[in-house]
């Protein structure tokens, strides 16, 4: 068997048993620990790399499974304690917009975990399986305020309960909803996350801001929320029937991020200040006892000589920023769009020596 629970029948955490007799202590008890702990790179990005090229990336799971089990395996050589599942995209709102057949969310999903089981067990290390939990191709209702430009909430609630159950049913050890542009699907998508009763991670992507009263500088969602924002979202209940959702979040970060012009906002300076930023909002709420993630884009994407896409910032520009980054409160440390197996062996090496 992969993954057997054991009992917590004393003073020992809860373990799991993965292949080959590997003990892992069980993903809550690990964020009792004060270790920091380095996530995974790109995916997709990387599936270029491979030159992989597909109108939905879940596709991958079941059209190129030994490079998807590669990649995994690339990243937990390089270091990584948790990867991510090649989910990102899976959903049938995702499915339906590539023009794939919608009902193939779910095995692409079980799929995904699969693929990063077989990874870790052909490597003899310790690690996490994130569920990856992607938004909606679009604007939904609850932010456009119709469908006639926004997606249908009740078809967003749909979609993430698909992939998120599956997810859970197929034992990935936490859920990382991830590059939210609404503040307010993301209040949904926990909703509906916290039915798995397994570790809640969401993650929001943001823009700079400036406020043109005080000039103060604040990252804001593609809906003009801020940290402090959601929050509020969170705990408001709006979405889920009355219950604020704080409680059931174990961890809260950003991720992806990119200006067009700002190389001070994108990447890890990026990273930096929304995690300050973060930091400052649950101080200001009266938040304890939640983690901080950060896990930024590579710098701005631009095209090369040969018009393919590279990004601005290399291994060793990131990895410099890494102990600012802890520094400013973040516990789980790992890269987005663009970032490499280089890239987080070069965090590694900063997270270990700082």
């Amino acid at each position: 068997m992969f993954l057997l629970k054991v009992a917590n029948l004393s003073q020992c955490p809860t373990i799991l048993i993965r292949g080959n007799d590997k003990l892992v202590i069980d993903f809550r008890e690990r964020l009792n620990s004060d270790i920091p702990i380095l996530y995974d790179g790109g995916f997709g990005s990387q599936l270029f790399a491979r030159e992989i090229q597909l109108a939905n990336s879940a596709i991958a799971n079941e059209s190129h499974p030994d490079d998807v089990i590669g990649i995994h395996s690339d990243y937990i050589n390089a270091g990584a304690e948790v990867i991510g599942t090649n989910t990102f995209v899976v959903s049938p709102l995702h499915l339906e917009m590539a023009e794939q057949d919608e009902s193939d969310a779910e095995r692409l999903t079980r799929l995904a975990v699969q693929h990063a089981k077989t990874a870790i067990e052909k490597i003899d290390k310790p690690v996490y399986i994130s569920g990856s939990v992607g938004p909606s191709p679009g604007a939904i209702e609850a932010d456009s305020g119709d469908t006639t430009f926004g997606i249908a909430n009740d078809k967003v609630r749909e979609a993430h309960k698909l992939v998120i159950h599956t997810l859970a049913e197929e034992g990935v050890d936490f859920l990382c909803l991830e590059t939210m542009f609404s503040a307010k699907e993301a209040a949904i998508a926990v909703d509906i996350a916290r039915e798995a009763d397994l570790p809640i991670a969401v993650n929001l992507t943001y823009k700079w801001t400036k406020e043109r009263r005080t000039g103060q500088e604040i990252y804001k969602t593609d809906w003009g929320h801020s940290a402090l924002d959601f929050l509020e979202i969170l705990s408001s209940g709006e979405f889920s029937n009355g219950d604020s959702l704080v409680e059931y979040v174990d961890i809260i970060g950003l991720n992806c991020g990119a200006e067009s012009k700002l190389d001070e906002h994108t990447g890890m300076p990026y990273a930096i200040n929304g995690t300050n930023q973060l930091r400052e909002a649950m101080e200001k709420k009266g938040i304890a006892g939640i983690k901080m993630m950060a896990y930024p884009n590579a710098g701005m994407p631009i095209l090369d000589e040969e018009y393919k896409t590279v990004y601005t910032q290399k291994p060793e520009d990131m990895a410099k920023y890494v102990p600012e980054l802890m520094d400013a409160g973040a516990y789980l440390i790992g890269g987005c769009c663009g970032t490499t197996p280089n890239h987080i062996a070069a965090f590694r090496k900063n997270m270990d020596s700082h």
